[in-house]
């Protein structure tokens, strides 16, 4: 039904049917319990809507626990004008980390283990803020197996070719190379 027609309990009369106009009524208690009927349906259907609504975001949901000493991410936000992780822009990491979970602080908030450089940032984090960090030994490379200059850089070796494609542009073929 109509808002208008849930308030005051009959449509909504337009310049149509202004033609029509009946005798005046006295109004009574019987407005009022017609106004709570109304009200009591609007509710029921409404709750049944929210119930509905629950229902389908809940077939996505799930707990999140970490446990201390796991290892996660802590989510970036990348807010205009504010450089709090050390980087800033369009480019800037979503994730920083891993850091090591010290402590639960209630049931949704955890303690990291920041490094110094983040002593001016609160080291409590929302559980929406932290993703897991799964362990992967590509992400660990050996000191001994990499040889730094004295700029600190290193030169790359490559692998194995993993796949070829040749690209056809107008008036050429360009050969494209995926080197791991």
């Amino acid at each position: 039904m109509a808002p208008f027609e849930a308030l005051y309990g009959r449509r909504c009369r337009t310049p149509l049917c202004w033609s029509k106009l009946g005798e005046n009524k006295v109004l009574g208690p019987q407005m009022t319990q017609d106004t709570e009927k109304q009200v009591q349906i609007i509710h029921d259907r409404l709750k049944q809507v929210f119930d509905r609504q629950k229902a389908y975001a809940d077939t996505k949901r799930r707990d999140i626990r970490h446990e201390v000493g796991d290892k996660v991410f802590l989510k970036v936000s990348p807010w205009k004008k504010v450089l709090r992780f050390g980087k800033k822009g369009k480019l800037s990491p979503r994730y920083i980390g891993p850091f090591e979970v010290l402590e639960k602080v209630g049931h949704v908030a955890y303690g990291l283990a920041l490094p110094p450089e983040f002593d001016k940032i609160h080291n409590v984090f929302h559980v929406s803020m932290l993703r897991r960090y799964r362990s992967d030994p590509y992400h660990v490379l050996e000191p001994e197996d990499v040889e730094l200059n004295l700029d600190l850089s290193y030169e790359e070796e490559p692998v194995m070719i993993i796949g070829r494609e040749v690209k056809r542009l107008r008036n050429k073929n360009v050969h494209l190379v995926k080197v791991l």
